[in-house]
Parts: structure tokens; C-alpha cells; sequence
């Protein structure tokens, strides 16, 4: 299935909603999931969780110390 843009999905959901009230329902799922739909290059790295991996990898920047960074920072280490 193709990645759909958020436009898109607002413009879905209101397309359900006029259909019938069994469309409805799918129409409001849909709208929930919409919000947190939020880009991952919208989010940026806290400073506590860029210290960190400095302090973990020999090189900074790197993908694999970015990538440890952001792990850490979602699951609320740093």
C-alpha cells in the first residue's frame, strides 16, 4: 500500500464521513491516526540524548550514534 500525504487523508476523511454512517466509523479511525502522523524530521534530538551518544561513539555525528539517539529519546532515557 502507498504511503498516503496527510492532505490526502483529511480529504478521505471527509469523503467517508458523507457516506454512510458505516463509513463514518472508518472515517474518525482514520482522523485519529492523522495527528500522529507527525514527520520524523519534524523531531530533533534533545541536547541530554546528543551527549550522550557523544559520550557512547568514537564518531558523532553518525548514522548509527543518530540512530541510538533517537531510540533512547523515544523510549524517554535522555
Amino acid at each position: 500500500m502507498a504511503k498516503l500525504k496527510k492532505g490526502r487523508l483529511e480529504e478521505i476523511v471527509k469523503e467517508l464521513a458523507g457516506a454512510s454512517k458505516m463509513h463514518l466509523k472508518q472515517s474518525k479511525e482514520i482522523d485519529k491516526h492523522i495527528d500522529d502522523m507527525g514527520s520524523p524530521l519534524d523531531l530533533k534530538l534533545s541536547a541530554g540524548c546528543k551527549a550522550a551518544a557523544k559520550k557512547k561513539f568514537d564518531v558523532y555525528p553518525s548514522a548509527y550514534a543518530n540512530m541510538w539517539a533517537s531510540k533512547q529519546q523515544k523510549k524517554g532515557k535522555c
